[in-house]
């Protein structure tokens, strides 16, 4: 059993699935980095706000007749726009590499047809043929 995991831990496709998600972890970083340093900002200048604080209050922080604070309970729809713009370059860059993949993949040459000859009862006709003339 030990063998066994030793092949497919060294084979190829396990390999490739880990030098993967290493780089998709590294490229997510820099879309985050992308999105909130430079798409957040720009969105932002349409809202007069910071585009991930955007929330929407549905009850204020305020204190209570007991003199307790509470909090504010706010929709934070602006953070979540931004992570879906996240996911949406990530998704949109993983398409494109997939893609450019498949393209650079030689493509499989259809095996070559059978050549048509006699069939086979065609060839047993023959041979008949042959010995019944001797």
């Amino acid at each position: 059993m030990l063998k066994e995991f030793k092949d497919f831990a060294v084979k190829g496709n396990l390999v490739d699935i880990a030098v993967g998600f290493v780089m998709g972890a590294a490229f997510k970083s820099v879309v985050t980095s992308f999105t909130g340093g430079i798409v957040s900002p720009l969105i932002g200048l349409i809202f007069k706000a910071d585009f991930k604080d955007l929330k929407l209050i549905l009850r204020d922080g305020s204190v209570d007749n007991a003199g307790k604070m509470t909090g504010e309970v706010a929709l934070l729809y602006g953070e979540f726009l931004t992570y879906l713009i996240d996911f949406t370059i990530v998704a949109f860059v993983m398409f494109m590499i997939i893609k450019g993949i498949n393209k650079m993949k030689k493509k499989e040459k259809p095996a070559p047809a059978a050549p048509k000859g006699p069939s086979q009862e065609d060839l047993l006709a023959e041979i008949r043929d042959l010995l019944a003339k001797r």
